[in-house]
């Protein structure tokens, strides 16, 4: 399964930020959104959603199902007008990526959905909130029947576009709670590591440690959710002086064929002519979903020169002193001997003279 997550809000950029902020109780709805109806409390979003109670589930964090191909089921979403005026909302599903900040957002409207968002119909694609009270909406989910088995993310979203603004900017306020898909069959987790440059830059300090800069990409090469500890090490000649490089976050979890772009840098490396570069990936699969296992370490490596230029120009110059005083020393143990090879000739010729 090839998927290719779209990043692209060319169609709302003007309204990015109000958008992510009320969109955010998708990205946090196992803590908050999904557990209670109450709307962001740091933008004017005046309304609130949460998974209905009925045969799939009660005081669901999101709503997360496991489907076999061709398979349909039905669910609902609550959403509660906290507002003392009506509000008309409207209701769609679309399909879910992860952000470079590591967080799940969906596309909005305007982009097309290309999985997830397809299957996903609501029963009304535009509701109307009395003040005060709540409603639910109802959805269905059908899978169709040459759907690719794997993992699927998308979202339930309610939507309160407003008019462009005199300044141009279109603002659309969005709500909702994402949905965890499994289509039932061979489930094949994989990540792995592309991409690698490793670059090395020595320092003028002769005493000082040079500056690793290791980048790649992780890309996840199977069909389910997946996530990862990381570590990159470090190490000269042999395996030499081998150290990890600190602050190297997790992989955030990758939806099948999304990618995520690593930078691991460090301010102290001891250059040792060559630096190896070991980058290892300890994946981990989705909470709530079994049948897939995790896939095994993935460990890769590099490598390029470092040469220690500080410390060699150093060298030189030490062992170019070291020339220099043993020279010093010769001539004047030299100058000395001739000297002294002088002052004995001279004393033996006078001695000579005296007896004549």
């Amino acid at each position: 399964m090839t998927r290719t997550p779209r990043r692209s809000f060319r169609a709302f950029a003007g309204a990015a930020l109000v958008a992510a902020l009320a969109f955010s109780p998708l990205v946090v709805s196992q803590a908050a959104t999904a557990a209670t109806a109450e709307p962001p409390t740091d933008t004017d979003v005046t309304w609130g959603v949460r998974t209905a109670e009925n045969a799939q589930g009660a005081a669901r964090q999101n709503f997360a199902y496991t489907v076999s191909p061709g398979g349909r089921l039905d669910d609902a979403l609550v959403i509660s007008n906290h507002d003392d005026a009506p509000l008309d909302l409207d209701i769609y599903g679309a399909d879910a990526f992860t952000t470079q900040s590591g967080q799940l957002d969906v596309l909005p409207r305007a982009e097309e959905s290309v999985f997830l968002g397809t299957w996903i119909t609501v029963g009304q694609g535009r509701v109307s909130i009395p003040a005060g009270e709540s409603v639910e909406v109802p959805f269905t989910v059908a899978v169709p029947a040459n759907a690719t088995p794997g993992d699927y993310a998308g979202g339930i979203v309610s939507s309160l576009p407003q008019p462009e603004q005199s300044d141009g900017i279109a603002v659309d306020r969005r709500l909702g709670i994402r949905v965890q898909l499994r289509v039932e069959g061979d489930l094949m987790p994989g990540l792995a590591v592309e991409n690698v440059t490793v670059e090395y830059a020595p320092t003028l300090n002769p005493f000082g440690p040079g500056a690793a800069t290791v980048d790649y990409t992780v890309r996840n090469t199977g069909n389910t959710r997946l996530t990862a500890q990381q570590s990159v090490a470090l190490s000269g000649p042999f395996g030499l002086l081998r150290s990890d490089i600190a602050g190297v976050e997790p992989v955030p979890e990758l939806l099948p064929g999304e990618s995520w772009t690593v930078s691991a840098h460090t301010d102290a490396y001891v250059p040792l002519f060559w630096m190896n570069v070991d980058i290892t990936l300890a994946p981990a699969g989705p909470a709530g979903f079994d049948g897939a296992g995790d896939p095994p370490m993935f460990v890769t490596t590099a490598g390029t020169l470092a040469i220690p230029w500080a410390q060699l120009v150093l060298l030189v110059v030490l062992a170019g002193a070291v020339v220099l005083i043993v020279r010093t020393v010769r001539r004047s143990r030299r100058r000395r001997k001739a000297a002294e090879e002088a002052r004995v000739k001279a004393a033996v010729e006078e001695a000579l003279k005296t007896r004549e």
